[in-house]
């Protein structure tokens, strides 16, 4: 009896561990976990380290099966305990980035509450533009300019939430029309869901999300706040916004002309899940929603969407003025807007942290990683070998490697680890600053571009594709990758010409 109970109360501690992630996927955590020690000890560190960053990049490629906070931040804690780096270490390293993570926790939180304006927005934009080729146009490219000035995972959220709106909106219409009786258990209960008039709603919510959030990478590359490994190259080369810009754009606006060309193109040859259309019935319903809503908007509404352009127009300036660090600025957006808006209670202002706060963890553990590497010397190799090629061939092959690395991983973790790599190199002297700037230059485009490959490589593509709107218009992850194929190509060749022949 005391046998099952041990038994029963040690499968329940297996089945607590990493929660609902699959048991193949936990049986190679621990496998990881208990080899590591052994790995260190018979090979020392370099081996080891080498092995702990490819298991860490599993878990980066696996972030559908299980976030990569719990998986990663284990195999960081043991790196700590069995003397592959120290605490200290890795303070440094979030102290050195302490701006990043400030961006992530004040920026985000702060435009989570100019929403109800994004929304606003994107809704007037799909209701009032009848043609879908301008229609994508513009997803594109507004989103593109937001993600620009604020962030990207906001600006997929506020699209995602547009999306699920809509559809939500038909679907209940179908229902109230009594075409068929709702049943609990899925749109494959409801005949009407499933026609062909459906299936192209669906068709088209998915072309326009996938615009959008191909547009959130072509404008997050070009500004400081873009993406969070922006402001980490930023603030290792010293560049505000307006120079982060401008040092950028050799890249990044013929990466922009180039994207945008490609959504026109995509949607005029309907290839690769673009170009379906809205159809009829399904615009009179939503146009019908939107004039009922519209005449719904009372007075404090509309000041409050006022005060949200308003203090739009605030976080531009001061972002292009460079009056006070990024996260600060996020600090006073979130006062702004929560002082004039009459939010005023502790348990409204706490949802606006938690889009951020699970990521700015994940991301210090980036930073234990990062310490690993450096301590143990992994990428040295590498960088030696790139800088003894010819200076007008290193950005181009860092662009190369970064965009590869930035395909299976995530982003930011690529790019902390190559800027850091190569700050090293220049505080060696092996590098000049002007080779210094356009590595920098490399990396950033490197790891921004190409990664639009996968959803592993763009947290606001990985963000759409574990959303609530995934499954509503059948967008999964190899659909997702071939609708992202046409733009990897066009604007991943044309973000490595731009660094090749341009910078």
């Amino acid at each position: 009896m005391q046998a099952q109970a041990a038994h029963s109360l040690g499968r329940s501690f297996w089945e607590n561990f990493l929660g609902s992630a699959p048991n193949w996927y936990k049986q190679a955590i621990v496998a990881f976990l208990v080899a590591n020690p052994l790995l260190y000890w018979a090979f020392g560190g370099f081996i080891a380290g080498w092995i702990l960053v490819l298991q860490f990049i599993f878990t980066l490629a696996m972030a559908l099966r299980c976030y990569p906070l719990q998986p990663g931040g284990l195999l960081a804690i043991e790196a700590l305990l069995i003397g592959m780096t120290s605490p200290g270490h890795v303070f440094e390293e979030v102290e050195t980035n302490l701006s990043v993570i400030l961006l992530l926790v004040f920026m985000v939180a702060g435009i989570y509450f100019m929403k109800e304006l994004l929304l606003f927005t994107f809704t007037k934009i799909l209701i009032h533009v009848r043609n879908k080729i301008l229609l994508s146009f513009l997803f594109c490219f507004v989103a593109a300019f937001l993600s620009a000035f604020l962030d990207a995972l906001t600006v997929t959220a506020v699209v995602i939430s547009v999306a699920v709106g809509f559809y939500e909106v038909y679907r209940r219409f179908l229902v109230e029309q009594s075409i068929e009786r709702l049943d609990e258990a899925g749109d494959q209960d409801i005949p009407e869901l499933g026609t062909e008039e459906m299936l192209q709603f669906r068709a088209f919510l998915r072309s326009l999300v996938m615009h959008a959030a191909v547009g959130t990478a072509l404008g997050g590359v070009t500004t400081i706040v873009g993406e969070p490994q922006n402001v980490l190259i930023a603030e290792r080369m010293g560049w505000v916004f307006m120079e982060f810009f401008l040092r950028m754009s050799p890249v990044t606006l013929p990466v922009l002309v180039v994207g945008l060309a490609t959504c026109v193109l995509l949607e005029k040859l309907k290839i690769a899940g673009y170009g379906p259309l809205l159809p009829p019935t399904v615009m009179k319903v939503l146009s019908d929603y939107d004039r009922k809503q519209t005449s719904e908007l009372t007075r404090a509404d509309k000041a409050r969407l006022i005060v949200q352009a308003a203090v739009a127009v605030v976080l531009i300036l001061a972002l292009a003025f460079h009056v006070a660090e990024i996260g600060l600025i996020g600090l006073s957006i979130i006062v702004l807007q929560t002082a004039f808006n009459g939010i005023i209670q502790e348990h409204r202002i706490g949802p606006a942290f938690e889009e951020a706060l699970p990521f700015t963890a994940l991301l210090c553990v980036f930073f234990g990683i990062v310490a690993v590497i450096a301590d143990q010397g992994l990428f040295q190799p590498v960088i030696d070998y790139v800088l003894t090629l010819p200076k007008e061939q290193q950005p181009g092959v860092f662009y190369i490697a970064n965009g590869v690395l930035s395909m299976i991983s995530d982003n930011v973790f690529v790019a902390t680890v190559y800027i850091g790599q190569v700050a090293e190199a220049f505080n060696a002297g092996t590098i000049d600053r002007t080779q210094f700037e356009l590595l920098a230059v490399a990396i950033n485009t490197g790891t921004n571009i190409p990664s639009v490959a996968t959803p592993n490589g763009q947290a606001a593509f990985l963000f759409l594709l574990t959303s609530s709107l995934a499954p509503l218009i059948n967008l999964s992850y190899g659909r997702m990758v071939l609708m992202a194929l046409p733009y990897t190509v066009t604007i991943g060749i044309t973000g490595w010409l731009g660094v090749h022949f341009l910078l």
